[in-house]
């Protein structure tokens, strides 16, 4: 997938086609103002004050035609440095650049605008030569979006666009935007009845019985795959009291994003993540060194506060379930801890068929907590372990958490997306603040080191990964429905069809039996509809020889076996958990 804001010169190009989007507005509404418009990775956007007029979909399309209006003059683009006074002078008439001008510190600030014939706008750049090469562009959507984030702010309206060095790039990456569109998870929630969103929660999703189904299965797997590995489930309570926020650095660090309540005059919270409950746990008893390591996993729920803008189906949420797990061991079993831990998250991966890499988030530079020589260690022990896995990990300067450096996993769906999923965290810190111990073979204290890692990290974020990545064709053993039985004539086939059903139940299988009084056609082509993975046609012949018809999702063969050769075939492929990745 392309990254517009780290690929150079598509970011120069997207950089370019802002300004020249900005100037086509500007023509086209002469009393618009326009805040900032920056690259991003999907390409860019423009933040634009129209006033009365708002933006639709066929404006969209007269603004591109006075876009390549423009590129076709091919005016040159024309770097100038102005000082913070002549700044305020310029654009004095415009609310939005006085206070971005105001926004920069020094008084003797040098400040670079940027023409292009009868547009000018402040920017850094740097941009192309001339207008002329900013011909393979494309105007994707519009929103609403507050000036400056802030609810409390006038409403500005934002358009985004992509812009490509040549036609192929253009049209391919428009392709797959095409098949992104008919993957978007909140449509294909609406669909298949996963979820819902209401505007009574807005951010906080409602799970339908279907989703529950998709939710359990993959808690279940969750659950099985961490077994296997030694760890044990602990949960951790919802709300807790400030004093712990405080001890663990969250109050501090992370207030603005938490959710407070008041309990007989005592400041609570409740938790966006699960870490200060997950030490108490380990507090609560006496550990020694032949304990460790203890590793403890908890699907815990939390709670973030989330700008309304930012909301995005399952994406970004309010309250999403962590996968949570901490892992408290001895100095000498971080290496191998970790490598552990690389390899446990490569074969959950692995199952998806979700390639991945790996990077290394070291020190912030502001709201850290312990000393920069423990830090130092902390990321040489995460990039070493990782080295010694058989695994690369990119270097992400400043983007540690606030106490301490993390491994992060980058997953790849099918269509080539990223998706920041897992982490390993190295902390060093938490386990001081909460004076947390173990008596060594000498029968002394000493101080465990702890592990904080998520491998879907979010099970809602995962699950709408999961959606876009298989197209709402889930594999076997995570599909809510497995099979579908369709009788021909309900008069003569719906006897066999309902003893059909029993014996699916009977075996697990999850199954559905449409007796429904439509045409076959219209119930088969709505089974595909509905990604159903198996779809069973039972007609008279089925019913005479006692047989069982099927047609699997994405094929047009029909095949005839024995009810126990197709319920080995699904034991199968639920056992082996097969992927079929449309």
């Amino acid at each position: 997938m392309i990254n517009f804001k780290e690929d150079k010169e598509l970011n120069i190009i997207n950089h370019s086609c802002a300004h020249l989007m900005a100037q086509a507005v500007k023509h086209l509404y002469p009393k618009a103002l326009f805040w900032v418009g920056p690259v991003i990775e999907e390409g860019f956007y423009y933040d634009i004050d129209l006033g009365e007029d708002v933006i639709h979909e066929e404006d969209l399309i007269n603004i591109e035609k006075e876009m390549k209006k423009i590129s076709k003059d091919g005016k040159r683009i024309v770097r100038e440095e102005i000082s913070k006074e002549e700044a305020l002078e310029r654009f004095k008439d415009d609310p939005y650049k006085i206070d971005l001008i105001n926004r920069m510190d020094e008084d003797n600030t040098v400040i670079s605008c940027y023409t292009q014939g009868d547009f000018t706008d402040l920017c850094r750049g740097p941009h192309v030569d001339t207008v002329k090469e900013l011909k393979y562009f494309k105007l994707v959507k519009f929103s609403g979006a507050y000036w400056k984030g802030d609810s409390n702010n006038k409403m500005l309206q934002r358009i985004y666009g992509v812009c490509f060095k040549n036609e192929e790039d253009l049209n391919e990456y428009l392709e797959m935007m095409e098949e992104a569109k008919k993957r978007d998870h909140k449509k294909l929630g609406r669909d298949l009845d996963l979820f819902m969103i209401s505007e009574y929660g807005p951010g906080f999703p409602f799970w339908l019985p279907k989703g529950m189904i998709l939710r359990n299965e993959l808690e279940n797997f969750w659950y099985k795959e961490h077994t296997k590995e030694g760890y044990e489930f602990i949960k951790t309570p919802t709300m807790l009291n400030r004093d712990l926020w405080e001890l663990s650095g969250h109050w501090h660090n992370y207030k603005d994003n938490m959710y407070t309540s008041t309990i007989d005059d005592v400041d609570f919270a409740i938790k966006p993540m699960n870490c200060p409950g997950g030490m108490l746990v380990y507090k609560n008893s006496l550990h020694s060194y032949r304990d460790l390591p203890i590793r403890c996993g908890e699907l815990g729920l939390v709670h973030r506060h989330e700008a309304s803008g930012a909301l995005n189906g399952l994406f970004r949420v309010r309250c999403f379930t962590q996968d949570d797990a901490h892992i408290f061991m001895r100095e000498d079993q971080m290496e191998s801890e970790i490598i552990k831990l690389i390899e446990f998250i490569d074969r959950i991966y692995s199952i998806f068929k979700l390639p991945y890499t790996i990077e290394l988030s070291t020190r912030p530079e502001e709201k850290y907590i312990g000393d920069i020589e423990t830090w130092n260690r902390a990321e040489k022990i995460l990039e070493d372990a990782c080295h010694k896995a058989g695994r690369d990990c990119k270097v992400n300067p400043g983007d540690g958490a606030f106490y301490g450096p993390k491994l992060d996993f980058h997953v790849t769906d099918s269509l080539g997306r990223e998706w920041q999923c897992g982490t390993i965290q190295l902390d060093m810190n938490l386990p001081l603040r909460f004076d947390l111990t173990y008596v060594d073979s000498y029968g002394e204290k000493k101080r465990p080191i702890m592990l904080h890692r998520v491998i879907f990290g979010s099970v809602e974020r995962f699950i709408g990964i999961l959606i876009e990545h298989f197209a709402g064709a889930f594999p076997l053993w995570l599909a809510p429905v497995q099979v579908n039985v369709i009788p021909v004539n309900n008069q003569y086939h719906l006897d066999y069809a309902d003893l059909l059903k029993k014996k699916f139940e009977e075996d697990g299988i999850r199954v559905e039996l449409d007796s429904r009084d439509e045409k076959l056609g219209y119930k088969m082509r709505e089974s595909v509809v509905k990604k159903i993975p198996y779809t069973l046609v039972i007609g008279q012949k089925e019913v005479d020889e006692e047989m069982i018809s099927y047609r699997k999702y994405g094929s047009e063969e029909t095949i005839t076996v024995s009810y126990e050769e197709f319920l080995n075939l699904l034991n199968r492929e639920i056992d082996e958990k097969e992927l079929l990745v449309k």
